[in-house]
């Protein structure tokens, strides 16, 4: 890997990026409020479910496949914008809740602003990104990563460890956990990152799934809880 491509992952990976990640739970603050997390362990066993179960079977293929639309894209492929919209609105449609098919239009729209600014990638792309609204937060994560020539499997790992790093934030408060405990999730669950990073890039679009009764539920429930910290 050149260092140039390391640093730009490590960019978009780390918590400082402004894109709004810190103001979501992505449903895990709904399992505190029903007792399905209530310490480090089950805190674990939460996150490492979404994971393995949700993010290495929709949202990492995903990117996958939207890279190589948006490198196909860049070659001036005439079908690939049209492609690139239709997967973007299939995404959109697979949020199992109002909130959390809001949480991605909000990234999206962020990160998105963010790649208009700093002007990352060409001119040409970065207009055809505009023209996605409203934009799914992995289609312009998948933007970014082409625009920097960065490998699949890389740009897959650098997404999974900062989704898993912010569900240990939300832990940290919502369950709530020490400083040590939340260090032992990120350390137990580096082995399932990178596995979860290597098979997505083997799934198919027409396999890719949503499937995720428990989080829809709690998602839903969520929008009308009493107290909460997060959005989502």
């Amino acid at each position: 890997m050149q260092l140039t491509e390391l640093i730009g992952l490590l960019h978009l990976a780390s918590p400082a990026l402004p894109i709004g990640g810190f103001s979501y739970s992505q449903g895990l603050e709904a399992a505190v409020e029903t007792g399905q997390v209530h310490d480090g362990e089950s805190a674990q066993l939460w996150i490492a479910a979404g994971l393995e179960g949700v993010l290495a079977r929709c949202e990492l293929p995903f990117i996958a496949q939207q890279m190589q639309r948006w490198h196909a894209h860049a070659a001036h492929d005439a079908a690939a914008g049209p492609a690139l919209a239709s997967a973007n609105a299939w995404y959109l449609a697979s949020r199992e809740s109002a909130e959390l098919r809001q949480e991605t239009e909000q990234m999206g729209w962020s990160l998105a602003s963010l790649c208009n600014s700093l002007e990352w990638g060409d001119a040409d792309q970065r207009a055809a990104l505009m023209t996605l609204k409203p934009v799914a937060l992995p289609t312009v994560f998948a933007f970014v990563t082409a625009a920097h020539g960065a490998e699949v499997q890389a740009s897959l790992t650098a997404y999974a460890f900062s989704w898993v790093e912010n569900q240990v934030a939300a832990a940290l408060k919502a369950v709530p956990l020490g400083q040590l405990a939340g260090q032992r999730i990120l350390y137990g669950l580096r082995a399932p990152i990178a596995a979860a990073a290597t098979g997505a890039a083997e799934i198919g679009p027409e396999q890719l799934s949503t499937f995720a009764p428990l989080l829809g539920i709690l998602s839903a429930r969520h929008e009308s809880q009493y107290s909460r910290l997060f959005r989502s």
